[in-house]
């Protein structure tokens, strides 16, 4: 019997590039996309409702930007795992979203095998899987 898939929720303020996300994750067969939405407030509402296994977060958001968002998902769901997807990050940065309590930051320009296999890292550390 196959395990439930890793349920993600995708935030990411640039539509086609999440909609791209959500279809090249959607190819991937242990992986759910349960939502994506466009900005930290509305990850923190669906996080809440769905609380998905793992996040797929932008650093740069309106509303709450990456670190705030990510800070705000540990402290309510804390089995929910931030894999953070920027486009660039500076050090400072990087180092606030871990901090915060991100487990992985990717680049956006990586190949989607290093995005799955870092979900799938996340989603191995967060609570027990269902």
């Amino acid at each position: 019997m196959a395990a439930d898939p890793i349920t993600v929720v995708i935030v990411e303020d640039n539509d086609v590039f999440r909609e791209l996300l959500e279809v090249l994750l959607g190819t991937v067969p242990d992986v759910e996309v349960v939502a994506a939405v466009g900005d930290g407030r509305s990850a923190l509402e669906v996080c809440g409702r769905l609380t998905p296994d793992v996040v797929l977060m932008d650093y740069r958001l309106p509303e709450l930007d990456g670190v705030e968002t990510t800070a705000a998902i540990g402290e309510r769901w804390p089995g929910t795992a931030v894999v953070v997807l920027t486009a660039t990050a500076e050090t400072e940065e990087l180092d606030a979203l871990c901090e915060a309590g991100a487990v992985a930051c990717l680049t956006k320009d990586r190949e989607l095998d290093e995005i799955v296999g870092a979900v799938r890292d996340a989603a191995g550390r967060g609570a027990a899987l269902r």
